[in-house]
């Protein structure tokens, strides 16, 4: 689990310059279809200090984590952006001005987000998968993906030839991994919302106990090779650490494939060619869920994917073994408590303090710039009992690691006083992170100096998306007062 006007058409609109905007093109919530959220543009660490406000723009969705999580995707001049009542909006890059709206009025946990591709932005509600027109945003078709009680959807979509991918997963705004609940991938003819292929993240049997198990699911778009084979990785199974009359998971024994996983499929037919459990019969919502940066360093075709376990993953894309593990932010030896239980050695799991906690670890996406990944890190602790009870405790901060591609060596690391829920974004020599409190940081890539900081108006569970010489930064949970959810651009020069 991861924490994130009926139709209203008021025509293309025109930039301030009163050049008419050319709606076409197609954009990606992590910048490209290998998730890298490396942008191109024009801010560098000569002239990153001369950025200034632009506009800002209202955010008034309400949900249980606020009025927006999701990256905006920026494409020729227009902002495509989604809110929390997973409402659409098309918005001029250089005015702030919205030029159309697609209003569902359905409230989503989040992230979500949309991608843009071939004339259509694409998108989904918690039932179903939606496209948009790019230049009006009247819908074109929307296809129901919710088969079951439980079932959700909380993604933006993946895009990839033709293809959009968008899965569901075992919770909704009122249900949290109800029994019975399944994560499935569904990959939808992006022209016509016509079902391709399913892909089961998780059995049907749910390892024995559909009463009372569930799990799997996407939380991320995938990531797309140019040799056509689709990565992601999957959320966790439950009920988590277990339930009172069954401890420890062991409601569903074994490993609970593919929960906590990475997993490399064949784009276009949804045939599996491997996968990489992290954390087998997870106790503690480890989801490894994050959109796998794909990447050559060291010699090496790589696939790179993190968690909440806190434990960032280098896999060979060929082959799906490990290259190398890198542990990040705050561990305290809980780490193999998974494996204890698996074994029928829940004794030796100790009752006390955990980190990460289910709040903790690796929640956001990766941004590497082809020589360092860049990893956003929640510290963040829970208690279990020795009955096998869990609860979220102590304080929680942040940081920013830069760990080198191709051996996994940590480089540098900037710390935070709360959470980073916001994926990085690097542009030329520039990483740009944010920290829940409401804070916006550029960082040298190569070094971590800071290199410029804002306060934003509202607190951030999310990232910024970069094209040009702005920065859209979508601030959208007011958690202290006097705060106001505001989409917020930041220009050099203003």
């Amino acid at each position: 689990m991861i924490v994130v006007l009926v139709a209203i058409f008021s025509g293309c609109g025109s930039s301030s310059s009163g050049d008419e905007l050319e709606l076409t093109g197609s954009g990606y919530p992590g910048v490209d279809a290998a998730n890298s959220r490396n942008a191109k543009g024009s801010i560098e660490s000569s002239n990153v200090a001369g950025l200034e406000e632009a506009w800002s723009l209202p955010l008034t969705a309400q949900s249980s984590f606020g009025a927006h999580s999701s990256s905006p995707v920026i494409v020729n001049g227009v902002v495509y952006s989604q809110d929390l009542e997973s409402n659409v909006q098309a918005i001029d890059l250089e005015s702030g001005e919205v030029l159309w709206s697609k209003n569902y009025e359905e409230d989503d946990e989040g992230p979500n987000g949309v991608v843009v591709a071939e004339g259509l932005v694409l998108g989904a509600t918690p039932t179903a998968a939606f496209a948009l027109d790019q230049k009006t945003g009247k819908e074109v078709w929307s296809t129901e993906l919710v088969t079951r009680s439980g079932e959700g959807i909380d993604m933006a979509p993946g895009y990839h030839d033709g293809l959009v991918y968008v899965s569901t997963v075992p919770l909704t705004a009122t249900e949290a991994y109800p029994g019975g609940g399944v994560g499935v991938l569904w990959a939808l003819d992006a022209k016509t919302g016509k079902k391709k292929w399913h892909f089961n993240t998780v059995p049907d049997s749910l390892w024995g106990d559909p009463k009372v198990n569930s799990g799997g699911g996407l939380w991320q778009p995938p990531s797309f090779d140019d040799k056509g084979f689709v990565y992601f990785g999957t959320g966790n199974p439950a009920p988590y650490p277990g339930t009172p009359q069954q401890p420890w998971g062991s409601s569903r024994p074994g490993p609970n494939l593919y929960t906590n996983s990475m997993v490399k499929l064949d784009a276009s037919s949804g045939k599996m060619q491997w996968h990489y459990q992290q954390t087998p019969h997870d106790l503690y919502d480890w989801d490894f869920q994050d959109p796998p940066l794909l990447l050559d360093a060291g010699g090496k075709e790589l696939a790179i994917g993190a968690g909440k376990s806190g434990v960032v993953v280098a896999l060979d894309a060929k082959s799906g073994k490990p290259v190398w593990k890198r542990p990040v932010g705050a561990h305290n030896g809980h780490d193999k408590d998974n494996l204890y239980a698996l074994r029928g050695e829940a004794s030796k799991i100790k009752p006390g303090e955990v980190l990460p906690g289910t709040l903790g670890g690796v929640i956001a996406p990766m941004a590497t710039d082809g020589k360092l990944v860049f990893v956003p890190v929640v510290n963040h602790p829970a208690t279990v009992s020795a009955g096998g009870e869990l609860a979220e405790s102590g304080e929680m901060t942040g940081e920013l690691v830069a760990i080198d591609a191709a051996s996994g060596e940590i480089q540098w690391n900037q710390e935070f006083g709360s959470a980073a829920f916001g994926a990085p974004t690097v542009v030329n020599d520039v990483v740009f992170a944010t920290s829940f409190e409401g804070s916006i940081y550029a960082f040298e890539a190569a070094t971590g100096n800071e290199l410029w900081v804002e306060t934003l108006p509202a607190s951030i569970n999310t990232s910024v998306s970069i094209a040009g010489d702005t920065v859209i930064a979508p601030a959208g949970l007011a958690s202290a007062e006097g705060q106001v959810p505001e989409i917020v651009a930041f220009r050099l020069g203003g």
